[in-house]
C-alpha cells in the first residue's frame, strides 16, 4: 500500500508540473480534473472519506465545468472580435 501512495503522490508532483508548463488551456483543464482526482484517491487511502467526496464534487466536477464554461465564453468571445475585424476591412 505504501508503493501505491508513493506513486500515486509521484503523479500530484508531475500534474502540478505540467499545468504549469502546458500552453494549451483545455489541457491544462484536464490536467487539473486528473490532479483532483488523483487527490480524492489520496483522501480516500487516509481515512478521510468526507474530503474525498468534497474534492472528487468541487475539485473535479464544479470547477471543472465552471473553467469549462469560461473556456468556451472566452473562444466566444475572441470569434465575435474576428468577425467583427473581417465586416470592417470589407
Amino acid at each position: 500500500m505504501q508503493v501505491f501512495t508513493c506513486i500515486l503522490l509521484g503523479f500530484l508532483v508531475v500534474c502540478a508540473v505540467s499545468v504549469s508548463l502546458s500552453k494549451n488551456l483545455l489541457n491544462s483543464i484536464l490536467i487539473y480534473m486528473s490532479y483532483s482526482l488523483i487527490m480524492s484517491i489520496i483522501w480516500i487511502l487516509l481515512e478521510s472519506p468526507d474530503l474525498a467526496i468534497t474534492e472528487a464534487a468541487v475539485g473535479a466536477g464544479i470547477t471543472s465545468v465552471l473553467f469549462f464554461l469560461t473556456l468556451k465564453k472566452i473562444h466566444a468571445m475572441m470569434n465575435n472580435e474576428e468577425e467583427e475585424g473581417e465586416e470592417k476591412d470589407e
